[in-house]
């Protein structure tokens, strides 16, 4: 849904980051899954290249995004964000218990069993790549993630999505594969390459996405 001034849930996110973050900044997840449920929303926007307040340390310990307020409750930390957003919405969550419980491992899933992997394999290759320590750590990181889209994509086979339907275990599973497009693994399975474009040919993440491309107004703090 657009964002709304009078909105009861407010994310924070960036409003200028490196040009190669534009996209991938981690409010995309929380704002996917509120364009899925329905739900309006409001951004509150920091500069990357600028320290948080030092109140935000209170939402935040790690000053990172997103976060996420609605009246009382004030979380952090994408996963448990998105949770919090599928409860609201049977479109995400499913409310019998079985199934429930089944979209609730693959968020954890999602993040503890591949993006762990995956992020270190990203990092490599966006800001180390010609480092000595790189070249000898890249085959070995390139073979553990291999491994974990290997199990994924046998487990997804011949499915839409990882449960049959389309869920919020789906936005955290495409989010961190979508960040291994940029490599060559993806790809070596094609039905997990027609699973991360069937995901984000969702409108709910195209309008997400737009959002976020939009909030990028500002350029870097340069110090006097």
């Amino acid at each position: 849904m657009p964002e709304t001034a009078t909105a009861a849930i407010e994310l924070t996110g960036y409003n200028w980051v490196p040009d190669f973050a534009k996209g991938n900044v981690r409010d995309i997840r929380a704002r996917w899954a509120l364009e899925e449920a329905g739900v309006d929303y409001r951004m509150r926007l920091f500069n990357a290249s600028e320290e948080r307040p030092e109140a935000y340390l209170k939402e935040q310990p790690f000053a990172q995004v997103p976060t996420l307020k609605e009246d009382d409750i004030q979380m952090f930390e994408s996963g448990a964000i998105l949770l919090y957003i599928a409860g609201k919405s049977e479109t995400l969550m499913p409310r019998d218990p079985v199934a429930q419980a089944r979209v609730t491992s693959w968020v954890f899933a999602a993040l503890n069993s591949i993006e762990v992997f995956s992020m270190e394999l990203v990092i490599i290759n966006l800001f180390e790549p010609d480092a000595e320590w790189a070249k000898l750590r890249r085959p070995g990181s390139e073979a553990l993630v291999r491994q974990k889209l290997k199990r994924l994509a046998a487990w997804l086979g011949d499915k839409d999505y990882l449960e049959g339907a389309f869920s919020v275990g789906d936005i955290a599973m495409a989010s961190v594969l979508r960040d291994l497009t940029r490599t060559p693994l993806v790809a070596e399975h094609a039905n997990l390459s027609a699973y991360v474009e069937r995901c984000l040919a969702r409108p709910a993440f195209k309008r997400a996405l737009a959002a976020q491309m939009a909030g990028f107004t500002e350029g870097p703090v340069v110090a006097a």
